[in-house]
Formats: structure tokens, sequence, C-alpha cells
């Protein structure tokens, strides 16, 4: 390291450094020995701007998600997306939160929770019937369901889990998966 810098110093005369606000990037003159000069333009962080930053994709997940999902909900989901925070970690619900209140994201509140929208383990519950039902369902189109951004939780409307088709599909489904023909013999006899 020490001969890189005598190497250095025996070869630039001094550097001057300038700021060209109209294109906001700080301009760096080199002045070599021998006189030749070489400029460098490198663009000027705005203030409080560092490399450790959120990406931007995080969020716009996160300003998309935060009116009707909890932290703990956004953070799961950017991390089933595979979008690290700006330090390369993974997140969670306090990193979500400091980052929401950072940016002016506004907050989830459970309060606001009106019941025109549900998650799926509230549809299970409703319904009365598992989660892989109700994924199942929205699979195969029965139950309409939103996802904010691909890997977000679904989001399932109250009204659609009245609709027929809905309750048509449970009732197909909750049954034995047998169906008993008439000429059908039975493999043990009454006795």
């Amino acid at each position: 390291m020490r001969t890189r810098q005598r190497l250095l110093r025996a070869l630039v005369t001094d550097i001057i450094a300038d700021v060209d606000e109209a294109t906001r990037e700080v301009v760096l003159t080199i002045h070599w020995r021998g006189g030749q000069h070489s400029q460098l333009r490198v663009r000027k962080p705005k203030s409080g701007e560092h490399g450790c930053r959120t990406p931007e994709e995080a969020l716009a997940v996160m300003r998309s998600m935060a009116t009707r999902w909890s932290d703990e909900d956004i953070a799961a989901s950017l991390n089933r997306m595979g979008m690290p925070t700006g330090q390369g970690k993974t997140w969670t619900a306090h990193r979500v939160s400091s980052v929401r209140r950072v940016n002016g994201i506004r907050a989830y509140r459970s309060a606001e929770k009106t019941g025109e929208w549900l998650t799926m383990s509230e549809a299970a519950a409703m319904l009365h019937v598992t989660h892989h039902r109700i994924r199942r369902f929205i699979k195969e189109g029965i139950l309409p369901a939103e996802q904010v951004v691909p890997g977000a939780p679904y989001q399932i409307r109250t009204a659609d889990l009245q609709h027929e088709r809905v309750a048509a599909a449970i009732r197909r489904t909750s049954g034995p998966c047998r169906i008993d023909h008439k000429s059908q013999l039975s493999m043990f006899t009454d006795t």
C-alpha cells in the first residue's frame, strides 16, 4: 500500500474537485506530471443518500401492500420474492416498519379492516375448509382472488365466498371420493 501511495504521488501533481450543479455531478480534474490532464465525472449523491438504499422494487411492493397487509405479511412476501434489504439482509417486520416510516408509507391498521377483504386463513375459517382447498379453488378459478404483486398473499372478497359455484365446489368435494354404482357388486356380503 505504501508503494502505491508513493507511485501515485510521483505521477499526480494535484486533483481539483468541482461540482456541476446543472448535471448534479462532481467533476474531478487530475493534473499529471508532464502536463497532461484527465477529467472524471461522478454522480453527486442526494442529501441523505448512501449505497445501502432499499431497492425501488421493494418500495413499490411496500406501497401497494401497506394499506391491506401487516408488516409481517409484507416482510414474508419480500423474502419469498427474493428481494433483500438495502444492506443485503432478509426482511423482518421491524425492518419493513422502519423503511415505511422513512419513506412516508402509511401503515397497516387492523382497526381499518372492514371485512370486505379476507386472507386465505380467514376465508378457510369462514367456509370451514382447509387452506389447501381454498388454494385449489383459487387455482381452478372457482374462487376469485387477487395478489397485489406476484408472491404476495391472496386477497379474497367476502362477497365472493357466497357465490353458488363456491358452495357447489364445497358440496362436491366434502363427500367421499367414491361413487356407488347400482350395478356394482359388494366385495363383502351382508351377514
